[in-house]
């Protein structure tokens, strides 16, 4: 069935405070919302924030969509759209709105089956320390907390953390910022207190210097894998592969992602490129193979798409009717 509808529009979600990371702060969330309908007056939504460490912005999104639209209008499928964009944002977005389209054109629910509630982290930015411990109080009724840091003192920054939010479980995410010297000093340390996971510490190029080295605590690949072409690189050096929509150019690649890191014994984990609760719920359907789930986007944020998915205390509690993915109830 072709399309008879296809927009794509650009919008800027407001961070609730400046959200930093060892790639610098940022106090907006720039994304492409698409929209796909038939004639039948079924629509699909998808949303996308792109990966800005690959070069990925509104405007180069817009034009991948863009360059596709009579391909999508003269009937392309979603198994057609992996051979029209490359992996990253456009295609997510694209992909998580054929996903919701054909939900509803089946008439059911992608997410009904679920079980809820699901935890996921809660992101802490870089800081200063004393900001990094009052922000954990706040939220010191939080299961899992996320801290990112950089190559400085990183110690000080988890008992900063620690003393705000004491019986917190703790990822520490550096986003490529140590050496691997720095990694095997530290990990001992951060193990006593109470990181359950290392997210992508060292920069990709360095993991050879993981080789035939076992981390007490589990590491987890973010920036060194987007899509199942990259998992076998990951084998043997990494314990954990963490699956964003985005990096993935969407739900249907991210699946493929899934089975694939499970074949080579690896764990998994699903996070985001932050976002409404539109580009959320499709992710959701990949936390429910998840042993960390990081999809807190809309937490971070001034506001959300309207009806969003329910947080509380870290955990999804209730995912509504509209949002994504056909009808819940």
């Amino acid at each position: 069935m072709s399309a008879i509808l296809f927009e794509a529009v650009a919008r800027d979600w407001e961070m609730r405070e400046t959200f930093t990371t060892s790639r610098g702060p940022a106090n907006s969330q720039p994304v492409v919302q698409v929209r796909i309908g038939d004639a039948a007056g079924n629509q699909g939504r998808g949303e996308a924030s792109g990966v800005d460490y690959h070069g990925e912005t509104p405007a180069t999104m817009l034009e991948q969509l863009e360059g596709c639209r009579l391909a999508v209008e003269r009937g392309a499928t979603r198994q057609d759209i992996r051979h029209l964009l490359p992996a990253g944002g456009a295609r997510n977005a694209l992909d998580c709105a054929f996903w919701d389209l054909e939900a509803q054109r089946a008439g059911k629910s992608l997410l009904a089956d679920l079980q809820l509630p699901i935890l996921t982290a809660y992101t802490i930015g870089i800081r200063s320390l004393e900001d990094y411990e009052a922000t954990a109080r706040r939220v010191s009724d939080y299961r899992l907390l996320k801290v990112k840091v950089d190559g400085t003192d990183p110690l000080e920054t988890i008992d900063a953390v620690r003393r705000g939010a004491p019986g917190a479980r703790l990822i520490v995410d550096p986003n490529q910022a140590w050496s691997v010297d720095q990694l095997k000093q530290l990990v001992a340390p951060l193990a006593q207190r109470n990181v359950v996971l290392l997210e992508q510490p060292i920069a990709v190029g360095t993991e050879a210097g993981l080789r035939g080295w076992r981390s007490p605590i589990p590491l987890c690949a973010d920036e060194l894998v987007s899509t199942t072409d990259d998992i076998a690189a990951v084998v043997g050096l990494f314990d954990m592969v963490n699956i964003k929509l985005d990096k993935a150019g969407g739900l249907t690649e991210s699946l493929r992602m899934a089975d694939a890191a499970q074949q080579h014994g690896l764990r998994l984990m699903v996070g985001c490129m932050a976002g409404s609760s539109l580009a959320m719920a499709p992710a959701l359907l990949v936390a429910a193979r998840c042993e960390f789930v990081d999809l807190d986007g809309p937490l971070l944020q001034c506001e959300d798409v309207s009806p969003g998915l329910v947080y509380q205390n870290g955990w999804i509690t209730k995912i509504p009717d509209g949002l994504w993915g056909g009808r819940c109830s």
